[in-house]
């Protein structure tokens, strides 16, 4: 039987490849005119700028956390902590690059194709940043459990990892949520209120603003939620079964050992990954 703790990364790696192979094809899509290539870069450039600089401010929290973390718990829960904020971030990286690069491109693809060229343009957008919430939760996972699966502290190892994703989940949410908002109501009273321009009209500099908001906030931050959510619900499982008493586990699951049942529901999100190869290349 091959050890879900190996099977795990490597089906989370696939994964990665698989994003990746659909990003390039992304880009490869006509990205329009001069003049939507000229707006296009200026939303991915403030997004980038706005998710460099957050990531700064976050990267000061993390350490200090990890630090705290180490001396209560240990190196090991540290160290998962760790690992979860990085993928967290990268899950939230890996979205905002797909998303400003497949806007203006699905703009593109509606302008000289129709409405079912540009949806397909924008599914793959959303692709890569799913295939990668998914690939990098199991890599981070997987790894994990691999190494502490014989811990006593297994269950308290692997929430670590679930307390770092939570971290920048809850702080990339909430920033990107009041980016985007202020961004939208400065927009709207300047542009519309003092100079008549009409509303997401590009002559408005806070437009632009705004439609990064929308990607610091939509993309990212949902990333990272989704993220947080993804590795959430695995985490709570394993930790559920490692916590078990025997005789509950006899009642309920016969003869499956603890090890079995914990995992278990690594394996459930390893065949979802695989289905949603196969979703996404039909």
């Amino acid at each position: 039987m091959v050890e879900i703790g190996i099977l795990a990364p490597v089906a989370g790696v696939i994964g990665l490849i698989f994003a990746a192979v659909t990003f390039v094809g992304l880009k490869r899509q006509s990205a329009g005119n001069d003049k939507m290539i000229a707006i296009g870069e200026e939303i991915h450039l403030g997004a980038m700028t706005f998710l460099k600089a957050e990531y700064q401010k976050l990267s000061i929290f993390v350490v200090v956390v990890a630090g705290l973390l180490a001396y209560s718990f240990g190196w090991q829960t540290c160290s998962a902590f760790v690992a979860g904020a990085l993928s967290s971030a990268l899950a939230g990286f890996i979205g905002m690059k797909a998303a400003t690069k497949g806007n203006v491109r699905t703009a593109a693809a509606a302008k000289d194709h129709g409405v079912a060229a540009a949806l397909q343009v924008a599914f793959n957008g959303g692709a890569v940043m799913g295939l990668s919430v998914a690939s990098l939760g199991l890599i981070g996972l997987g790894s994990l459990y691999f190494v502490f699966k014989s811990d006593s502290n297994a269950a308290s190892i692997i929430s670590g990892f679930s307390m770092g994703a939570s971290s920048i989940a809850l702080f990339a949410r909430i920033g990107g949520g009041i980016f985007t908002k202020a961004a939208d109501v400065g927009s709207d009273l300047v542009g519309k209120v003092e100079a008549g321009i009409p509303e997401d009209d590009p002559r408005n500099p806070g437009v632009i603003a705004d439609n990064v908001g929308d990607n610091v906030g939509d993309v990212a931050g949902m990333g990272a939620d989704i993220f947080e959510s993804y590795v959430g619900a695995m985490v709570a499982s394993i930790t559920i079964a490692a916590t078990m008493t025997e005789a509950t586990m006899g009642e309920l699951f016969g003869g499956v050992t603890r090890e079995m049942l914990m995992s278990m529901f690594i394996g459930v999100s390893i065949i979802g990954l695989f289905v949603s190869f196969i979703g996404i290349a039909v």
